[in-house]
């Protein structure tokens, strides 16, 4: 099945409508983070859905490539992203386990940077730069090497090791930043236009988006083109709750799928979670965070940039936002390792911390169909985890 051409790029904000010929970031009207609109007539109706992953050339289906009729029509930027697993846990009936830390370079953060540095060989781009909490530094590093793209990296110093060490081994720019992901993104803006640098962050681009919107078509494929009852997705940029969203909503327009949208539950640490406190609060936007602190990285951004998306995508949904703190997902990693045998990571373990919370607040049952997001592997984050086990080991022994 071909790709579809991209109509228009749409503001989502203001409505405003860009051309995609040349490479666009943010919209130019009133900087709102643009979607990518195609003509989906192609892929209209149960006889396109059915073509999914039959192409003859990709053993897997293509990962996530597998969906390219609702993709840009370019050749991909690919490692064999996409299409991870669906673990139905051990324990509980009604929860999956979506095991994002199967994808190239461990995290789900492969689906947003192959689109989006297919996107940019696509136009001819030869320089990006990003603001990292780590793991999309790792990314755009292994898909910038995979095409012969310059990477340039802005990634807080105390970020995880394994991030520190891909962008190295990439061959990327890496600049360790005194500072979190928000003083990286300032360091950016101020140099791009100067170093000649195509700002490739979170949400100043649409093909990020694209790539995570994989998630919302293969966990709903995955449970037989079904719906789930919700989604726990652990939310520091929130470009993967976005990206499920706008692939309900194409889904929706396809006929590929029917019923009532997942309950969408943003999930933050306590440490840094404006998202939760601006949804209790009832603000539209979020406020910056002050002193972030978290051990989950991926999780430690004091304003993320869609934050109104974010806000709007869980309260029309019937979602929630909650915020669990650092003892709490460690217990969780520990629990699930334990008992499930995955070791996930910090921000993974939030998410399932949190599905226990709501179920121990009864704000939700054990009755409902769940996908609680692993975005990564356990593994890259050797060295938090075990700075945990010694910080539990000597809060016992204290004791």
């Amino acid at each position: 099945m071909a790709m579809p051409k991209i109509a228009f790029l749409e503001c989502s904000r203001c409505r405003l409508h860009l051309d995609a010929a040349t490479p666009q970031t943010v919209c130019t009207t009133c900087a709102g983070p643009l979607y990518v609109r195609y003509d989906l007539s192609a892929a209209s109706g149960l006889a396109a859905r059915n073509q999914v992953g039959k192409s003859v050339d990709d053993a897997r289906g293509g990962g996530m490539w597998r969906y390219r009729m609702v993709l840009p029509e370019t050749q991909p930027v690919t490692l064999g992203e996409g299409w991870t697993p669906m673990l139905r846990s051990r324990r509980h009936p009604n929860v999956w386990l979506k095991d994002e830390g199967a994808n190239p370079t461990g995290t789900f953060k492969a689906r947003g940077l192959a689109l989006a540095v297919t996107m940019a060989r696509h136009y001819g781009l030869k320089k990006l730069a990003a603001p990292t909490a780590g793991n999309a530094g790792g990314a755009l590093a292994a898909y910038a090497a995979a095409t012969g793209i310059e990477a340039h990296i802005f990634m807080p110093k105390d970020a995880p090791l394994a991030n520190r060490i891909e962008c190295q081994a990439y061959g990327a720019k890496l600049t360790l930043v005194d500072g979190l992901i928000s003083d990286c993104a300032r360091t950016v803006a101020e140099r791009k236009d100067a170093e000649g640098w195509f700002d490739i962050s979170s949400l100043k681009e649409p093909f990020r988006v694209e790539g995570k919107k994989t998630m919302g078509y293969e966990l709903v494929e995955q449970l037989g083109w079904e719906y789930p009852d919700a989604v726990f997705y652990p939310t520091g940029g929130g470009v993967g709750l976005i990206g499920m969203w706008k692939a309900f909503e194409e889904m929706e327009e396809l006929g590929w799928v029917h019923g009532k949208r997942p309950k969408m539950i943003a999930v933050q640490a306590a440490g840094c979670a404006p998202i939760t406190r601006a949804f209790e609060n009832g603000e539209k936007v979020s406020q910056a965070w002050q002193n972030a602190r978290t051990f989950a990285a991926g999780l430690r951004v004091p304003k993320p940039y869609g934050d109104a998306l974010i806000l709007e995508i869980v309260r029309v949904s019937g979602g929630f936002a909650p915020a669990v703190t650092d003892d709490e997902i460690f217990a969780s990693l520990r629990d699930w390792a334990e008992h499930e045998g995955v070791l996930m990571s910090p921000e993974g373990a939030a998410a399932t911390a949190a599905y226990d919370q709501l179920i121990s607040r009864r704000a939700m049952s054990t009755d409902e169909r769940v996908v609680i997001f692993n975005t990564g592997s356990g593994n890259k984050y050797s060295e938090e985890i075990a700075a945990m086990f010694a910080r539990q080991a000597k809060q016992m022994a204290a004791s």
